[in-house]
């Protein structure tokens, strides 16, 4: 993840009912709760279609954009939608490190079991827009699993020359060119090559989680940024041939210039968010330290 804030917005709130889906034929099913999200049925049934046109899939990368409450609505609705079809094999978080999980926990686990299952951060990531997507899984009794580089790790990748050779020439160039513009261009250049090195060491082992995860018939749905579930660059370069993944951007507004056709599978369109400054915060931190008073 590239650094950038995290919205604080809470995307609806929590309705612990059965899916319709659940009461055919599926009665030893566990429910799953379903979120109510401004459009009601309608943005449910826009999501359904959208999940339709790009299955079967052993892997669902839904790339979103950190700070958009409405991508967090649509994860959940995906998860709500997999889990009511007894489809989804498991829940992948860039929000949670590798090596932690859910699987231990009932169906009727708390949300604080949850959160302490997952050692979840809220400062990093904020529970109220990952909660609902995490708790739909959990009330499914389906799991949830971390699959960030753990922080411990970070330092040894930042040395590992090994990771410059996992992409391809261009690949490496446009993902070391991705930091730079993710960190306001204010990166000293000697950190490009560590800091995309870390970002090369995430997808691997985002990749690795979604991997041992796979379940045939079923799909593993990871929700990450959408640099890491990009085609070209991202977790899909790593993954196991066999392992037939599908890579969806949740993208608020235009699309960039710099995105390339072939990035994704499909693009999931959402209204464009309010202007917000990403890079203030990393110009403080860059900033010079004044000069000393020399009165």
């Amino acid at each position: 993840m590239l650094a950038r804030p995290f919205a604080a917005r809470v995307p609806g709130f929590l309705l612990w009912g059965a899916m319709a889906a659940l009461s055919a034929g599926c009665a030893s099913r566990p429910e799953a709760p379903i979120i109510e999200s401004p459009g009601g049925g309608a943005a449910a049934a826009t999501t359904a279609a959208r999940l339709d046109a790009v299955l079967p899939a052993d892997a669902l990368l839904l790339g979103e954009e950190h700070t958009a409450a409405a991508h967090q609505q649509i994860e959940q609705q995906v998860v709500a939608l997999l889990a009511a079809r007894g489809l989804l094999a498991a829940l992948a978080l860039e929000m949670a490190d590798a090596g932690v999980s859910t699987a231990a926990l009932k169906p009727s686990a708390t949300e604080l079991q949850a959160r302490q299952a997952l050692k979840w951060d809220d400062k990093g990531w904020p529970w109220k827009a990952y909660g609902p997507a995490v708790m739909t899984a959990v009330r499914a009794g389906v799991p949830v699993v971390g699959a960030n580089l753990p922080r411990p790790q970070m330092a040894g990748s930042m040395a590992d020359r090994k990771l410059d050779i996992l992409l391809s020439g261009p690949a490496l160039k446009a993902q070391q060119q991705r930091i730079r513009i993710g960190h306001c261009n204010l990166l000293p250049e000697s950190q490009i090559t560590p800091m995309t090195r870390i970002q090369i060491a995430k997808d691997i082992t985002m990749a690795n989680m979604l991997s041992q995860a796979v379940l045939p018939g079923k799909v593993v749905v990871l929700l990450t940024g959408a640099g890491h579930a990009d085609r070209n660059l991202g977790v899909p370069q790593h993954l196991p041939s066999d392992v037939k993944a599908r890579a969806v951007h949740l993208r608020a507004g235009d699309a960039s210039e710099n995105e390339a056709a072939d990035a994704f599978d499909s693009v999931w369109p959402t209204p464009a968010e309010p202007e917000v400054d990403n890079c203030a915060g990393l110009r403080k931190q860059f900033a010079p330290a004044p000069m000393p008073d020399q009165h």
